[in-house]
């Protein structure tokens, strides 16, 4: 049997039933259990079933579309403890000489507070967390280009191109969603193809995102699943649990 076809066959024994068991499989695949749980381990990554003890479970709730930011000033009031806590974590990982890339988005905003380094320098595309980074002393430049009102950030060609100019230590980034298949995404496309870039510019790339940005698809893709660490506050979706790329700080 072609392993596209036995993958097909696990996905849809798993819909009749919501579970399965290793030896099950091999037995109606007629597999050893080496396949069997290569497979399971593959789809699992892929977020199509829960890998459990003996077997496998259904992946649990469908994700959940959203095609448009919310404004900022909404977006603040959700999740403030877990956007904290992730913030927190990843404002500790600024070393002293770090030339950091700051992503627009109302988590990233929260590390302001609790960075401690004064020995770094600061890029952003947002404009308020300019204003808060000078505030405080630190030294920072903005990008320049088209202002997208929604998320108060700084998107188009003009940003694009000033990014290629950079090359950074560190980026922290926002997102709407994420999950295995689809991988990070966002609803707009130019401010996707800034998060895009900048991430490609940073030698070490952190998204922060509470535990409800998980299994949520948004309309443009700007980075796959294993390509970034992610920063959050727990993880409780099924398929999530166990990757290495992600960072549950408040098991910490």
């Amino acid at each position: 049997m072609l392993t596209e076809e036995r993958l097909g066959r696990i996905l849809d024994l798993l819909d009749t039933n919501g579970s399965v068991t290793v030896s099950e499989l091999m037995k109606k695949l007629d597999s050893s259990e080496s396949t069997i749980r290569r497979d399971l381990n593959y789809l699992d990554r892929e977020g199509r079933l829960q890998k459990v003890r003996g077997g496998a479970i259904s992946a649990g709730n469908p994700t959940i579309f959203t095609s448009r930011d919310d404004e900022v000033h909404l977006r603040k009031t959700r999740n403030v403890a877990e956007k904290n806590q992730a913030a927190k974590y990843a404002a500790s990982l600024i070393q002293p000489g770090d030339f950091i890339y700051l992503d627009a988005g109302t988590t990233t905003e929260c590390m302001i507070d609790y960075i401690t380094e004064r020995d770094s320098t600061f890029v952003t595309n947002a404009v308020s967390h300019a204003k808060k980074l000078a505030g405080l002393g630190f030294t920072v430049y903005i990008l320049g280009g088209e202002f997208k009102h929604a998320t108060e950030a700084i998107v188009g060609e003009d940003a694009i191109y000033s990014l290629r100019k950079y090359n950074f230590s560190k980026g922290f980034f926002g997102t709407n969603g994420i999950t295995k298949k689809e991988g990070l995404t966002t609803p707009e496309l130019k401010e996707a193809m800034v998060k895009e870039i900048a991430m490609s510019h940073s030698r070490e790339a952190y998204v922060l995102a509470d535990n409800s940005k998980f299994g949520q698809v948004s309309s443009v893709r700007f980075a796959d699943f294993q390509n970034v660490t992610i920063l959050t506050d727990r993880v409780d979706r099924p398929g999530f649990q166990g990757c290495q790329n992600i960072v549950e700080v408040s098991r910490l």
